[in-house]
């Protein structure tokens, strides 16, 4: 009968000696970049959301450049890809209103509206 205890307390033993050897690996792999990797990154969401504006108004001419329609501001100098290319070219060449969602980083206006300036 002491011969079949042996086995089993050996077994026992490697298997506690096993988990305090692999234990601090485990965790080591849970806090390595590659784990850190596949939590969601929430601050580039924010920061992509903070590149676009809330609506706003702006006024200039319509033009085509680099084969799209782009809104020419002739205050800020500034000029603006518009996104409803269809709707731009009704007003090609013509000062405009347009009302829409800047979105800064590719200085593009998500439109609502275009009409004619007053």
């Amino acid at each position: 009968m002491k011969n079949r205890k042996l086995p089993n307390l050996l077994l026992m033993l490697a298997l506690a000696v096993g988990m305090c050897i692999f234990q601090p690996t485990l965790n080591a792999q849970q806090d390595s970049p590659a784990a850190q990797q596949r939590q969601p990154d929430t601050t580039s969401q924010t920061s992509t959301m903070n590149q676009v504006s809330d609506a706003q108004t702006f006024s200039g001419k319509i033009a085509k450049a680099g084969g799209k329609y782009i809104l020419k501001d002739t205050v800020d100098k500034t000029m603006y890809v518009l996104d409803d290319q269809d709707q731009a070219k009704k007003f090609e060449g013509q000062e405009v209103k347009v009302s829409g969602t800047l979105d800064a980083q590719t200085k593009t206006i998500h439109l609502s509206s275009i009409t004619p300036a007053s």
